[in-house]
């Protein structure tokens, strides 16, 4: 038997989703850092102290789908897949590290 994880059924395109972010997202998170709030950047430590529900791709899609404080919500703007391959982006790119 096959085991998958449950993220495994979602098809995410971590290119796409750059290209979603820098249309997008970059304007506040250029860098990933954060304009607005900034403490509250998309690097991996302040992901890990300061995004609701830990830094995983599921609690960047609740925030990217829904807004949070100065956040807007992005739900009715981008598809599910859109903010699937951001979230799968903003995580791996926290993880390698942003080009500043």
């Amino acid at each position: 038997t096959l085991s998958l994880s449950p993220n495994a059924a979602i098809a995410k395109d971590i290119e796409a989703g750059e290209q979603i972010f820098n249309a997008n997202c970059a304007a506040c998170h250029a860098g990933g850092q954060n304009v607005i709030m900034p403490d509250k950047t998309l690097e991996k430590e302040a992901l890990e102290t300061y995004l609701a529900g830990g830094r995983n791709e599921a609690s960047i899609v609740n925030q990217v789908t829904n807004g949070k404080n100065a956040m807007p919500a992005f739900g009715g703007r981008l598809d599910e897949d859109q903010i699937n391959n951001v979230a799968a982006f903003v995580i791996a790119t926290s993880e390698s590290g942003w080009d500043e």
